[in-house]
């Protein structure tokens, strides 16, 4: 496992991740910043964002725009981020998950 602030980039067994989701990825996956990177997660305040260089897809599943991300890198990638040190990441499949937080009467995703 991986963590970067408040993304944890889990490994997946390729076999794990469904299948609709590969073959919707591979057609269209999230897109790049005018950076070049895939952003996994933007700072509402800062504008920094949790971001993965190197050839590879982000793909999000539509029926759930607040839950995990796959990420996909062929031949493995960076997590960068302006406040945090770079980490390595192996090809492969991972699952991306945002933190959470508890607000009375709702959850939300962490903001930044």
């Amino acid at each position: 496992m991986y963590r970067q602030g408040d993304v944890l980039i889990v490994p997946v067994a390729e076999e794990t991740v469904p299948s609709h989701l590969v073959d919707a990825g591979a057609a269209s996956g999230e897109p790049r910043d005018a950076r070049g990177r895939l952003v996994l997660a933007l700072g509402e305040v800062t504008g920094h964002a949790h971001a993965v260089t190197g050839p590879g897809r982000l793909i999000r599943d539509p029926a759930e725009q607040t839950g995990p991300m796959l990420l996909h890198l062929p031949a493995g990638g960076r997590v960068v981020h302006e406040e945090h040190a770079a980490i390595p990441l192996p090809g492969g499949w991972f699952r991306v998950v945002r933190q959470r937080e508890y607000l009375p009467g709702a959850v939300r995703i962490v903001a930044d």
